[in-house]
């Protein structure tokens, strides 16, 4: 099935999957030639990270840092996590080498039998923000 919108056809997609591997696998550019390479960013362009970045002025700092959290746990815990308990989520953080902050963070979330479906719920039971 074709697209209309490609801008490739499937042959130069196949080629451009090659040439990435490479650089892919080792981390660092396979070039032999050093003007080959790819530009790299520039000092003004925008920061790119694993989760959001807050726009100044935007929203609050409050939500923003909720935000944030609420990114950190989703990239740390994964699907695979949920449902589980304050216990679970702590073991599965501890599991994956999590920072202590978030491990504490889960700390925080009442010793009651509860049980958490998704990332939302472990944040409403913080009394964080939910994500609007």
């Amino acid at each position: 099935m074709q697209r209309g919108s490609d801008r490739l056809n499937v042959h130069r997609d196949d080629e451009a999957k090659r040439e990435m591997q490479g650089r892919i696998r080792s981390g660092h550019s396979t070039r032999a030639e050093e003007w080959d390479d790819p530009e790299p960013g520039a000092d003004d362009d925008p920061e790119v990270t694993d989760r959001p970045v807050p726009v100044p002025g935007a929203a609050d700092p409050d939500e923003a840092e909720a935000e944030a959290l609420r990114s950190d746990l989703a990239r740390h815990l994964g699907r695979a996590a949920f449902p589980a308990d304050r216990e679970g989520l702590k073991r599965t953080l501890m599991d994956q080498y999590a920072p202590d902050s978030l491990v504490e963070t889960v700390r925080e979330l009442p010793k009651g039998g509860d049980t958490y479906g998704n990332v939302q719920e472990v944040m409403a039971a913080l009394g964080r923000k939910p994500q609007a």
